[in-house]
C-alpha cells in the first residue's frame, strides 16, 4: 500500500491557508482518482482506493491528519504502524515549503525537518526516512513574519499557480504511485511551470499592499 498523506490544520478558518497546500493536493489526487468520501481512523480523514499505473492499480490510502499541523505524526505514526509500513518506500508527505519560490515544486528522500513542525512530528513518529512532496509558497523576507504568512489565505491571484500545481500533482500520480520521484517531480514542473527564483527576494521585490 502506498500512504499519501497531506499537512495542514483542520476547520474552514485554515481551509485556504498557505499552510493548507498539503490537504489541498491530496484532496485532488482523491478527486482524480475517484477516491470515495473520507472517514475518520488513525485521528484523522482517511480515504482509500487507486491510482492507475501503466504496470495497474496501486492500492492508495490518502491521509489528512484531524490534528493541528504540527501534531501530524500522531496520525501519520498510527497508520504507518498498523499498516506495517516502509515509510522510505511507502510514504510520501505533501506540504508547503516556504523556502521554495511559489508554484514551485520538489522531491525529496529523508533529511531534517528545516524548521517544519508537521515534518519534525512525523520525524518523532516514525523517523526521517520518508518521502516529501514540498510545494513552494515563497517566503514573506523576513523570519519575523513567516507565522503571519503561511496562516493567511492565497489570494486570488495566487490562483493562476496554485490551481495548475495542484492539477499536475494529482495528473502526475501515477509516476509518484511506482516509486518513480524523479520522473514525478519532472512531470509536475512539466504540467505546471513556475518561476525558479530566490523566495526572499520575490517577496522584497513586492510593492507594498502586494501580495502578502
Amino acid at each position: 500500500m502506498l500512504l499519501i498523506a497531506g499537512l495542514g490544520n483542520p476547520g474552514p478558518t485554515y481551509a485556504k491557508n498557505r499552510h493548507n497546500i498539503g490537504f489541498m493536493a491530496v484532496d485532488e489526487i482523491a478527486r482524480r482518482w475517484g477516491f470515495p468520501a473520507a472517514r475518520s481512523r488513525f485521528h484523522a480523514q482517511v480515504s482509500e482506493g487507486a491510482i492507475e499505473t501503466p504496470q495497474g492499480p496501486v492500492r492508495t490510502l490518502i491521509l489528512k491528519p484531524s490534528g493541528y499541523y504540527n501534531e501530524s505524526g500522531r496520525a501519520v505514526g498510527e497508520a504507518v504502524k498498523f499498516f506495517k509500513l516502509d515509510p522510505a518506500v511507502d510514504l510520501v508527505v505533501f506540504y508547503d515549503e516556504i523556502d521554495l519560490a511559489p508554484g514551485r515544486f520538489r522531491m525529496k528522500a529523508g533529511g531534517g525537518a528545516a524548521g517544519n513542525n508537521g515534518v519534525r512530528s512525523i520525524t518523532a513518529q516514525i523517523g526521517p526516512h520518508f518521502r516529501r512532496a514540498r510545494l513552494g509558497t515563497g517566503h514573506p523576507g523576513d523570519k519575523d513574519l513567516v507565522h503571519g504568512h503561511v496562516l493567511s489565505d492565497f489570494h486570488k491571484a495566487d490562483m493562476k499557480w496554485v490551481e495548475p500545481l495542484l492539477q499536475a500533482c494529482a495528473d502526475a500520480a501515477p509516476l509518484l504511485a511506482l516509486g518513480e520521484d524523479e520522473k514525478y517531480q519532472t512531470e509536475v514542473m512539466r504540467l505546471a511551470p513556475a518561476e525558479k527564483a530566490d523566495p526572499r527576494k520575490l517577496a522584497q521585490n513586492r510593492q507594498p499592499g502586494g501580495d502578502l
